[in-house]
């Protein structure tokens, strides 16, 4: 006889804001989760969206869900500061923990995480979302097949934020990080694409904003074992096009990502069918955590994966460089 079907996976979401919102839009796709649990900083936010989704538990109490045994996992969409904290907490309750980008911010916070999941023996899996483009991942499987090879990978990341506001304009109770959040995706894509570490890495910024307290403007270089190099430029200054642009120059022709659609250096777009992942890079990346589950396996983004992208975060941290 067949074996009956493993139940849904029990998954609260901690974060409804704007990046939490596309995590639940990803898991209502996939038949292999449910989402049972919403935790807010606001209840009535929490109802809100625990009604839009069909979550049977809404809190702002995240230690509430850890108590619970109706819960297998839980996202963690919350600020920063709170991340390495939360997946510490999260792992010592036996549950399993997706920490969206960036897993802390600090080495130190960082470590503890990796201890607590070396205790656990449970999932505990970085939002490094660029792993799950298809564009990146188009990229990746020609450079592991041999066909290509990594030159140099051109970054710009921008956005317009002289305002301490979410995706959706709405006010922040924390503040972004040039560093530690967005240089986190490419520093981790150029080990990922290349399967080497990077050796060498220098930062400067710009100046400090009087409100906010961050570097508003950041250039990073970056180089890898394999002589791989990386030009980075990130701001929160930009008054133009939002987000991330990638542009990938190899041996055999140049390639420009935006998360998931490619182009040649030419702009002619390249055909992604066959790259076996959902075209939004976020359902892929929850896809694979909950696979990773449900198989007693470590996932892509497993944390010992990317933990050197966060030694090299930190060591930038440590020598960035003042205007």
């Amino acid at each position: 006889m067949t074996a009956p079907p493993a139940p849904p996976l029990r998954i609260a979401l901690a974060g409804a804001g704007a990046f939490g919102r596309k995590h639940l839009d990803a898991l209502a796709a996939i038949d292999d989760a449910r989402v049972a649990a919403i935790v807010s900083r606001r209840l009535d936010q929490a109802r809100q969206v625990a009604a839009e989704y069909g979550a049977q538990l809404a809190t702002t109490d995240l230690a509430e869900v850890l108590e619970r045994d109706d819960i297998d996992a839980v996202i963690l969409c919350t600020p920063t500061p709170l991340h390495a904290e939360q997946a510490v907490a999260v792992l010592r309750a036996g549950k399993h923990v997706q920490v969206e980008i960036p897993l802390a911010d600090s080495w130190a916070g960082t470590q503890r995480i990796a201890a607590a999941q070396r205790e656990s023996g449970l999932t505990c899996m970085a939002g490094h979302t660029r792993r799950f483009n298809r564009s990146h991942r188009w990229i990746r499987a020609r450079i592991t097949d041999g066909d290509l090879r990594l030159r140099q990978l051109d970054v710009q990341t921008y956005f317009l934020r002289r305002r301490n506001l979410n995706l959706l304009g709405q006010p922040r109770s924390w503040t972004d990080h040039l560093l530690w959040h967005h240089a986190a995706h490419t520093v981790d894509l150029l080990r990922y694409q290349t399967g080497e570490e990077i050796v060498a890495a220098h930062a400067l910024q710009g100046p400090i904003h009087p409100e906010l307290g961050i570097a508003m403007d950041l250039s990073v270089q970056l180089r890898t074992s394999g002589g791989a190099l990386c030009a980075l430029s990130l701001s929160f200054n930009h008054d133009g096009p939002q987000g991330s642009v990638f542009r990938y120059i190899t041996d055999k022709g140049t390639y420009i990502a935006r998360y998931d659609e490619l182009t040649t250096g030419h702009g002619e777009p390249v055909d992604l069918s066959a790259v076996r992942v959902p075209a939004n890079g976020i359902e892929g990346q929850d896809r694979e955590f909950i696979a990773a589950i449900s198989q007693g396996r470590r996932p892509e983004s497993d944390i010992t994966s990317v933990l050197p992208s966060y030694r090299v975060l930190a060591g930038l941290h440590e020598r960035l460089v003042p205007p």
